[in-house]
């Protein structure tokens, strides 16, 4: 790792000495400029950043202390040393509580200097390492942050302000922009029907990474979210960088758009299949999809590939019914309304989605009886994914009904074995009960890990439930989403933590989570509308 020095003395012998004298080339040291004055010194500082200063106390037009508390200003981390003569011995000690990282005096002993110079770049570039190393867990959890708001937001279960308490750092939320991409991978019921359920998580997880690698080179920043087990969405975020592609990619029916998705669609069935023998549907929607609409727009595309019952390693850009009145969309609602009755665990409105079911069944013409039989066995399987995502059936009930299914010859049979699903999720010993105490089990852990990395994937393991779920559960019972909760959890603590005790505002940071203090401030901002030291000024003042 090669850093960079500034070196800054008023007499020319003494910086040709330093420049020939000092190994800089052994030190992985370049010299970016030297300077006979502190004004120059500090313009060099400006265009260069280095790492680090050397410098003489005494030179014209700028003393030591102005110099040092003007490079302060414009660059933290760089290690200053500091030349000085015998007379000023006690002011460079006073240096030194002005940011000075050491002294030396003069006459200068080279081989002294040498040895001062090596042991400041250890300790920079062992800083740097660390800084990177924090930088990238930050980067991470930032990530995972913003991953988990894409879900919540496609799930519908955050709504998005401009003055949301959402850590998405440095993005326009009413300007954002996607190319939205469903995958699915073909038959995942019957395929998955042996495997165990650590097999399944495995599975699945060799599925996301492979989309994940599938797209490393791809020109924009993306988004791989597992909604469901075997379906996942794609979120590619155009941005406002005048790129021409991009900004084609806003157009409504855009053929340039369309063509884009198309091939990244083929490529990643390719890589599926190449690498984990699966094969993947993939639909996409034609045209640049807003934060806002994402959730309305998963239902849609989700409604359309699910409705393409004979689709195999398919590519289905979306397209809107031409038919509202066909049975098939009414059965898809109906189902869809079971599903949220089950989630939500109200009988009353799953068994009433049932009665409205059958009775839509019972008015279908006769003309319609073998495609409604075959979407309503496809309904089936789809409930039955979702169930699996509640943790709400066993392998024996799945293997029953699973039983059932190659029983049944009729529509009235597969309505029998719908309610024998709905019974399976709704019945248990005092599932809301369970429902309350996992909630009260992922208030805990987030209160014990809440200075940790975490994410809700985390809590979820910990839990036994997937994250869907989790998530699902996570707002009903407190009203907002986990993020949102977080956030505020560590913002009151940081505010008790400001107002109890005397620790840094870095250090508070870190205590709640946030490894930056630039990030921490700005949050705490948000959450507040004052800065981290504001906070504390005022209310010290007033005590």
């Amino acid at each position: 790792m090669r850093l960079k020095a500034i070196l800054a003395d008023d007499e020319p012998n003494i910086l040709r000495n330093l420049q020939a004298v000092i190994p800089w080339e052994e030190l992985e040291i370049d010299i970016a400029g030297t300077a006979k004055n502190g004004v120059e010194a500090l313009e060099l500082c400006s265009l260069h950043m280095p790492d680090l200063v050397m410098s003489d106390i005494r030179m014209p037009l700028m003393d030591g202390i102005t110099f040092v508390q003007k490079l302060r200003e414009i660059n933290e981390s760089c290690k200053v040393l500091m030349v000085t003569g015998y007379q000023d011995f006690e002011y460079a000690r006073s240096l030194m509580r002005v940011g000075v990282s050491d002294y030396i005096l003069k006459p200068i002993n080279y081989e002294e200097l040498g040895n001062c110079i090596r042991k400041l770049a250890s300790e920079i570039r062992d800083s740097k390492v660390m800084k990177q190393e924090e930088q990238h867990k930050w980067g991470k959890m930032k990530n995972l942050a913003y991953e988990k708001i894409l879900q919540d937001v496609l799930m519908n279960y955050s709504e998005i302000s401009a003055y949301s308490l959402l850590p998405i750092d440095n993005m326009d939320l009413e300007t954002l922009k996607y190319g939205f991409i469903m995958i699915d991978v073909d038959d995942y019921s019957q395929k998955s029907l042996p495997w165990s359920e650590q097999e399944r998580k495995l599975w699945n997880f060799a599925v996301r990474n492979v989309l994940q690698d599938s797209l490393a080179d791809f020109q924009a920043e993306f988004s791989v979210l597992q909604m469901r087990e075997g379906e996942w969405c794609l979120l590619i975020q155009w941005d406002d960088a005048g790129d021409v592609e991009q900004e084609q990619a806003r157009k409504v029916g855009d053929a340039g758009a369309q063509s884009r998705l198309y091939e990244t669609a083929l490529k990643l069935q390719k890589d599926v299949r190449e690498s984990v023998k699966l094969s993947i549907s993939v639909g996409f929607f034609p045209d640049a999809v807003g934060l806002r609409t994402l959730s309305e727009t998963y239902r849609k595309l989700q409604r359309f590939m699910q409705l393409h019952l004979d689709k195999q390693e398919s590519v289905l850009p979306y397209k809107e019914s031409k038919e509202p009145s066909d049975p098939n969309n009414s059965l898809w609602y109906l189902v869809e309304e079971i599903v949220t009755g089950l989630k939500q665990l109200n009988r009353n409105k799953t068994e009433d989605a049932l009665n409205r079911l059958k009775l839509l069944l019972e008015g279908l013409p006769n003309s319609s009886f073998a495609r409604a039989y075959q979407m309503l066995h496809f309904l089936i399987l789809h409930v039955l994914r979702e169930l699996r995502e509640m943790n709400s059936l066993n392998v024996q009930e799945e293997e029953q009904v699973w039983s059932l299914l190659d029983k049944s010859e009729s529509i009235p049979h597969l309505h029998q074995v719908m309610v024998q699903l709905a019974t399976i999720g709704l019945q248990g010993t005092n599932k809301k009960k369970n429902s309350e105490l996992l909630m009260t089990a992922a208030k805990e852990y987030i209160r014990t890990h809440y200075a940790n990395d975490f994410g809700v994937e985390d809590i979820a393991s910990f839990l036994g439930i997937s994250s869907s779920y989790f998530s699902l559960l996570f707002k009903q019972q407190f009203g907002e989403t986990f993020v949102e909760y977080v956030t505020k959890h560590r913002m009151e603590l940081a505010k008790s933590m400001l107002l109890h005790s005397d620790k840094s505002i870095t250090d508070i940071g870190k205590s709640v989570g946030y490894i930056e203090r630039r990030y921490f401030t700005k949050v705490f901002q948000k959450f507040t509308g004052e800065i981290p030291s504001e906070y504390r000024e005022k209310r010290m003042k007033a005590k």
